[in-house]
């Protein structure tokens, strides 16, 4: 059987690459600091995960255990007879995985393992595989960094499948249940493999890999903003409340369309096959078994307005092919007016909105000079809000 070590047993590492590698036929080896985690996983050696649909159904996750992150020897073990790593920890507590990944980097080495090993890297960050593989690089001596460089691929990949927030009475249930939508599908960069990748089900090895990156960030990401900052104005707390709404459904729409647009022209995407992305997208948002909240969607809109993120960075996408974005400049429109209690990022954006002017705040959160054209378009559709 072959052995898939997953760093993350949390909601992306269970709810969807951990049912990925089992269904593929794996063993899993979930590494992770959480103890009570750890050995709930190795007395049951199988958890369920609930899908999210019209008729909610369960599927048992089998073939799995779990090592403590804590014991790095015993961790490096496991790597060395892994066909396929994977990360899903978060962005901030990549730098701590870096340590065990190292040492099993070498005791790969050590034990004269000629067989390349891929780290599927499942975090929301640009560069993650240079970022991941210059933090394990500062944990090894000069000599492994060859076996390195030839035998350890870093290969970036596109989270889509989404997870909402469990609610109080789902984590009593059960420890080890996560909540997820039915989609399942993760592209890979497949100029980032060393060697071969083995065959599972639901991943893709993408050659065009940055359309994916791209459309997961200003169709996937944008839309979900559009419809979570145009809803909190409406005083809707969830989003399939929002989706239902035929004005807000058709101004995410339009939103999406303006930033398909532009992708379709930047990476020669399908036409057809984009559009059937977007209407598919729209109808997940629309999910009521997730039981997403608004506030959460939009939580961080300090990050989500940042001068290159999904509505900012949508922008600049259509003017740069010649789509003028006005539903996207209305979705940044009602960002700045994004206010739920207990975000304090929408605090800041408020702060700079009172101080500034929505122009100024725009400036400071977005990089947008007060004169360019977004700025414009984001100004009158704020008049209109």
């Amino acid at each position: 059987m072959q052995k898939a070590v997953q760093f993350g047993g949390g909601n992306i590492g269970r709810g969807f690459t951990g049912q990925l590698f089992s269904e593929a036929g794996f063993e899993v080896v979930f590494i992770d600091v959480v103890q009570s985690l750890v050995d709930e996983i190795n007395q049951r050696r199988a958890y369920p995960i609930r899908i999210a649909c019209e008729e909610p159904y369960i599927v048992n996750v089998e073939n799995v255990r779990a090592v403590s992150g804590k014991d790095i020897p015993a961790v490096a073990r496991e790597i060395v007879t892994a066909d396929v790593l994977c990360t899903a920890v978060g962005v901030n507590v990549l730098p701590f995985i870096a340590p065990a990944i190292a040492a099993g980097v070498k005791a790969r080495a050590d034990a004269g393992v000629k067989t390349p090993v891929n780290i599927v890297i499942c975090e929301n960050m640009q560069h993650m595989s240079v970022f991941l593989k210059e933090k394990v690089k500062a944990e090894l001596d000069e000599s492994y960094y060859a076996y390195l460089d030839e035998m350890i691929g870093f290969v970036e990949s596109v989270v889509g499948r989404m997870v909402p927030v469990m609610t109080e009475e789902q984590k009593k249930e059960d420890s080890l249940l996560v909540v997820v939508e039915p989609y399942k599908h993760l592209p890979i960069a497949k100029s980032m493999i060393k060697g071969t990748f083995p065959e599972v089900a639901g991943i893709e090895l993408a050659a065009n890999f940055q359309s994916f990156v791209d459309r997961k960030l200003y169709a996937h990401n944008a839309g979900h903003a559009c419809a979570a900052y145009l809803g909190y104005l409406k005083g809707y707390e969830f989003l399939y409340e929002v989706m239902r709404d035929k004005d807000i459904y058709q101004q995410v729409q339009a939103a999406m369309l303006e930033t398909g647009e532009s992708l379709i022209k930047k990476h020669n995407l399908d036409p057809a096959e984009h559009r059937a992305h977007i209407e598919d997208l729209l109808t997940r948002f629309g999910n009521i078994a997730l039981g997403d909240q608004v506030s959460r969607v939009g939580r961080d809109p300090v990050r989500k307005l940042g001068p290159d993120d999904r509505l900012v960075g949508g922008a600049k996408l259509c003017f740069e092919f010649g789509v003028k974005p006005v539903h996207v400049c209305r979705a940044i429109a009602a960002a700045l007016k994004f206010n739920p209690e207990g975000d304090p990022s929408a605090g800041k954006v408020q702060e700079l909105v009172a101080m500034s002017g929505p122009a100024g705040a725009l400036k400071e959160i977005g990089g947008l000079e007060e004169d360019s054209e977004i700025t414009k378009l984001v100004l009158a559709e704020l008049r209109k809000l």
